[in-house]
């Protein structure tokens, strides 16, 4: 499912700022039983790529809240949807 986020923007802080960030896609997960958002900052990265953050949120709350993924089997799914995401952009 996608979701609607309006001008396709959110605002996440960063290092104690504000930074407004484009999203890029967004996800659920039949596993895991959450959704998923991926959004950049524009910076680039040592390697030149621009940085790329997913997290989860709760689409069913009125103020989305992004919380950090540290499960491992998370990490490792999100790893293979962004490469899935990468080969389809070829």
């Amino acid at each position: 499912m996608d979701y609607d986020f309006g001008n396709e923007k959110i605002q996440i802080e960063k290092d104690g700022k504000t930074v407004d960030c484009d999203i890029l896609f967004t996800f659920d997960c039949e596993q895991t039983m959450k959704s998923y958002i991926g959004y950049t900052d524009n910076s680039i990265a040592d390697n030149g790529r621009k940085n790329i953050y997913v997290s989860s949120f709760d689409p069913l709350k009125p103020l989305m809240k992004l919380e950090d993924i540290t499960d491992e089997r998370e990490l490792e799914m999100i790893d293979d949807v962004l490469k899935q995401i990468e080969n389809d952009s070829k």
